[in-house]
Parts: structure tokens; C-alpha cells; sequence
């Protein structure tokens, strides 16, 4: 549904662009993390074990800046996983100020098993669009969040 907003084109425009966004980016986003609740992960805990699985033991810094969460939120999230031994939080022996957050065997084994199904259901959500179609979106979207405001 278009936006009931009786401004300017430009502004009518710029708004209908931005609901079918975020209409859109709920919707994928819905379908492709369906999946997790059966492992029983929220979708940003889930980010936390792909980017571990991933890039290898981080920060927690690191963590809330590739996650683009709080450091409050990301604590949240580190706890809950500490509780179900899948990552584990290690202090630097020369610096107790500093901590590390690593992937627990059980927490590799979770995301070894959960990542490809992941990966399957992004590829089948969005086969909708043809290849060309895949790298505009992208091309788009980098466009819209690499902007400065």
C-alpha cells in the first residue's frame, strides 16, 4: 500500500521507496530465520556464532560493531550463549582488561549445522530475482547504507 502522505512527489516518492524496504527486508527476513527458532537461536544470536565461525575469536567491541548492536544488547546476547556453552569469554593473561569471546565445540557444531541451511534458505528466498537482479539489489543497498547522513 502507498504511502497516504500528501506532500511533494519527490517526498511521496522517497517514502512508498522506503515502506516497500522495509516491507520487503521484514518479509525476507521472516522467511530465511524460520529455521532458528528450532535451534533455538534469536537472530542476533546467530549473528554472533556466524561471525565467530567465521572470523575467529573477537572482542566484544569487534562483536557490537560488525552485529551493529549496543555493547549493552551484545552482553545480553553474550550471556545467553555463555549459558548454553557456546562461546566462551577468556581474559588476556597480560591485560585482565581485555576479553576475547571463542566458539565453544558445541557452539562450532551449532553453526556448522544451522549456517548451511541458512545459506540454502536466503538462496531459495531470493531466486526470485534473476542474478543481474541479485547484484543491483546489493549494489543498491550498499549505496543507501554506505551513505553519510
Amino acid at each position: 500500500m502507498p504511502t497516504q502522505y500528501s506532500g511533494t512527489p519527490e517526498a511521496q516518492r522517497a517514502l512508498n521507496a522506503y515502506i516497500a524496504l522495509m516491507r520487503a527486508s521484514d518479509s525476507v527476513s521472516a522467511r530465511v530465520h524460520r529455521h532458528l527458532a528450532a535451534a533455538g537461536l534469536s537472530i542476533s544470536q546467530f549473528g554472533v556464532l556466524e561471525i565467530l565461525h567465521h572470523l575467529g575469536p573477537l572482542s566484544p567491541r569487534d562483536l557490537c560493531s560488525k552485529l551493529l548492536r549496543s555493547s549493552g544488547n551484545v552482553t545480553l546476547i553474550l550471556d545467553n550463549l555463555e549459558k548454553r556453552h557456546l562461546i566462551r569469554r577468556e581474559r588476556d593473561q597480560r591485560d585482565r582488561r581485555m576479553v576475547t569471546i571463542h566458539l565453544t565445540e558445541e557452539g562450532q557444531a551449532l553453526i556448522a549445522e544451522v549456517f548451511p541451511r541458512q545459506v540454502d534458505a536466503i538462496q531459495a528466498d531470493l531466486s526470485v530475482l534473476k542474478p543481474a537482479e541479485q547484484d543491483e539489489l546489493r549494489r543498491l543497498c550498499r549505496k543507501l547504507g554506505l551513505q553519510q547522513g
